[in-house]
């Protein structure tokens, strides 16, 4: 049964929370492994930032400065950016007020230069070097500070060249200011889109969550309401029991009279509360698109809860829909307690509406087995021979099985065939009640499950050739991929989601 995908049933345990210690551990790995990828990236803009030191200091010295204010302005901006990678607001700080000293120390120079004059307040290291710094700002800080940020360089710029002014220079201010508006425009967007992802994948995360908790609760729901119909059975068993007792004792006391009219009317008492539970429990039930009358999908309210012996009657609907269905019962069946039936029945029920879904045309075998420890229930479908339609289901099928198998101390395990099929195998303990400690038997393990590959390896490819007359049978008696004697049966230690 090549069933639909849960990620959130396939990662995380039954109760829908992992583990923290592993989690924890998992991230601080990523967190280690993300530092790692990062270095390249940190070398290139150690790199970028001395060619900026070496072309600011280049530039500066056309003013006719001092060599070493030239140099500590020009490295004053590649520290700059390289400090933007772990500290941009103090990085952006650095970076202008390099800029500010390198074009107040220059403005005396300015005068009596001929035409055309130098580049002025910003040159073009200086300007590469603050365009990076503020784009750094805007992908790491919020957008108020980016934009106060490019403020009060757009201020500061006005205030050297607008106010203090100089004598002979091509002006650089308003290219310097729109280039730094155009980076922070881009940075804001990108952290902005950036942000927008981030929580867009914890929503989702949070979503699937949500969806795979609803989606237990539901079938816990569903697997309460149906036994609720069994206790409510009990409960009137009870009532006519205590009703019928004073009849059947000669002479029967008033003491023994009214302890039994007081468990009788305990009982009509809690039954009649369960019926309003189970008024509450019950909805409307949407249709059953196969006609195997589950619960909660096409049974009438009121029909009784069923039990193993209507097994046969599942797999004639089953064959009614479209698939060959075989079964095979082994051994004498004892007493069942009715939720152990009822258990069983809805399994190897589920399984087979996961047939009709995901492998439409395939032939199932249903193996029930009693043994003394308990039931056995294996449903097996071969490959699909028609094309498989979209399913209508919710994708949680297996959810249902497992929650129904531990209940009664159970377990069901399901895996794909190597033929192209799909196995689910469960066992439910004869009492209804989880195995003793104690207890070294497995219960429910069935044998000769070691996974051996044959030596020729085309034989695996004939069994996918459908179209090949001499490819053998899924179900042939050499090749049954769930003969417990068949040395390549799979082991049924992968669970597949459905």
């Amino acid at each position: 049964m090549t069933g639909e995908k849960s990620s959130a049933e396939a990662s995380t345990p039954l109760d829908g929370a992992a583990p923290a210690p592993v989690g924890a551990a998992r991230r601080r790995l990523f967190a280690r492994g993300l530092r790692w990828a990062r270095l390249p990236g940190y070398v290139v803009v150690c790199w970028i930032a001395l060619g900026i030191a070496l072309a600011g200091s280049e530039q500066t010295g056309r003013y006719a400065l001092p060599t070493a204010l030239t140099t500590l302005t020009g490295f004053a901006q590649g520290a700059a950016v390289v400090l933007a990678l772990w500290r941009p607001v103090p990085a952006w700080a650095l970076s202008l007020a390099g800029v500010v000293v390198a074009a107040v120390a220059a403005r005396p120079i300015l005068v009596g230069h001929p035409v055309p004059g130098p580049d002025w307040p910003w040159n073009d290291a200086e300007i590469f070097a603050h365009a990076f710094v503020l784009l750094l700002l805007a992908l790491r800080m919020r957008p108020r500070v980016a934009v106060g940020a490019l403020a009060a360089t757009a201020l500061t710029t006005w205030v050297v060249q607008g106010v203090i002014g100089g004598a002979t220079y091509n002006s650089t201010g308003v290219t310097a200011v729109a280039v730094c508006g155009v980076v922070v425009l881009v940075g804001t967007a990108f952290r902005g889109l950036g942000e927008a992802r981030t929580q867009l994948v914890e929503q989702e995360t949070i979503t699937a969550e949500e969806r795979a908790r609803r989606t237990l609760l539901e079938e816990r729901n569903r697997i309460a309401r149906e036994l609720h119909d069994v206790v409510a059975h009990h409960m009137s068993v009870i009532s006519i029991q205590a009703q019928v007792a004073p009849h059947l004792v000669e002479n029967p006391s008033e003491e023994l009279k009214e302890n039994l009219a007081g468990i009788r009317q305990n009982a009509l008492e809690a039954l009649a509360e369960l019926r309003r539970v189970l008024g509450v429990l019950r909805s409307e039930n949407p249709e059953d698109p196969y006609g195997l009358g589950a619960a909660g999908a096409g049974a009438a309210p009121d029909a009784p809860q069923p039990t193993l012996d209507r097994l046969d009657a599942l797999m004639e609907n089953t064959r009614a829909a479209g698939l060959d269905v075989v079964a095979t019962i082994e051994g004498e069946a004892p007493v069942y307690p009715p939720g152990v039936q009822l258990s069983a029945y809805r399994i190897v029920q589920e399984a087979l509406s996961n047939a009709l879904r995901h492998a439409p045309g395939s032939r199932v075998r249903v193996e029930v087995t009693h043994d003394p420890r308990g039931l056995h229930l294996e449903v097996t479908n071969s490959r699909p021979s028609e094309p498989v339609r979209p399913s209508p289901g919710a994708g949680h099928g297996l959810l249902g099985m497992r929650e129904r198998a531990v209940m009664l101390g159970g377990h069901v395990n399901a895996y794909p065939t190597l033929h192209g099929g799909f196995a689910v195998m469960a066992f439910l303990p004869r009492d209804g009640t989880a195995p003793r400690p104690d207890d070294s038997d497995d219960l429910g393990t069935p044998e000769g499950l070691e996974l051996i590959f044959p030596d020729d390896p085309d034989a695996l490819n004939d069994l996918d050739n459908p179209d090949d007359p001499d490819a053998p049978d899924d179900f042939s008696d050499s090749d049954d991929p769930d003969d417990p004697d068949d040395p390549n049966r799979p082991p049924p230690t992968l669970e597949g989601n459905r």
